[in-house]
């Protein structure tokens, strides 16, 4: 007979805000024991450019992802979790 354990349960992330200062996006998430990121998409200010993706690090709920992005328009942020 083998002991064992079970896996610790991990809950999403919950309550996640995103916001924009200057040009560095970020997201936070105030409750559950997850991971989140910042994930943006900005339409570049030079056209032959186009589309930009960026995406902040992996971080604990209580902490805060931030994702540097380029000028031009916010297309959008969101928070990624697991």
């Amino acid at each position: 007979m083998f002991a064992g354990f079970a896996p610790t349960a991990q809950a999403v992330p919950t309550n996640c805000t995103t916001g924009v200062n200057g040009s560095t996006a970020g997201s936070h998430c105030a409750g559950g024991t997850g991971r989140h990121q910042v994930a943006i998409t900005v339409l570049h200010i030079n056209p032959s450019v186009g589309y930009v993706y960026n995406t902040g690090p992996w971080v604990s709920a209580g902490t805060t992802s931030s994702a540097y992005f380029p000028p031009g328009q916010i297309i959008s942020i969101r928070v990624n979790t697991r």
